[in-house]
């Protein structure tokens, strides 16, 4: 049984370390990153259908949420505050915004 757990742990984090990072913020080509000016996300974590993204300016938003392996599951073009995760499964997600030339990357909690 011990050996059984020790296997399993290994080809688990063979697969969260070896799988490429996806969900990393993306840089302009001169090296120099925007961040997103007031940003916030809530509930985070979330138990319902629904979370909020605010910014200062409040512009329209492309938002990717990746799971811990580094795929996308869900994309959305936002021009509210209101992202819809009702298809998401419990568990934690990385999410990448961008608003313009600005970016952020965030981690979510569903429950």
């Amino acid at each position: 049984m011990k050996h059984f757990y020790l296997a399993s742990l290994l080809i688990i984090s063979l697969l969260l370390f070896a799988s490429p990072a996806n969900a990393q913020v993306s840089t302009p080509q001169d090296g120099k990153e925007f961040p997103i000016e007031g940003l916030s996300i809530y509930p985070n974590p979330a138990s319902g259908q629904k979370v909020f993204i605010t910014t200062r300016f409040n512009k329209s938003k492309v938002v990717e949420i990746y799971n811990v392996l580094g795929k996308n599951v869900l994309s959305a073009n936002l021009t509210g505050n209101e992202l819809n995760i009702s298809s998401l499964d419990p568990g934690v997600y990385i999410m990448k915004i961008q608003e313009g030339k600005n970016s952020a990357t965030r981690k979510l909690v569903v429950r």
